[in-house]
């Protein structure tokens, strides 16, 4: 386990760069023509990403990036 101490201006910009990657993510996974095997690791990248991401943003933030659990074609 590893622990930072960061600036309220370092924390914000941390999430701005979470959410530009898991918005970039989440826009991916619906483009049909990336093959399956693709948009499993991106899932796990994403899940990965949003573990970062709950350790700093607010609770009202993080529910807005919750990974569908039914998979991202029913997202839409």
């Amino acid at each position: 386990m590893h622990g930072m101490l960061i600036s309220e201006q370092e924390k914000e910009e941390i999430v701005y760069l979470l959410k530009r990657e898991m918005d970039e993510i989440l826009f991916d996974l619906r483009n049909e023509h990336i093959e399956k095997m693709v948009k499993e690791a991106m899932e796990d990248r994403y899940k990965t990403l949003f573990s970062l991401f709950k350790r700093v943003a607010s609770h009202k933030e993080c529910m807005k990036y919750i990974f569908p659990a039914r998979g991202i074609e029913e997202r839409k």
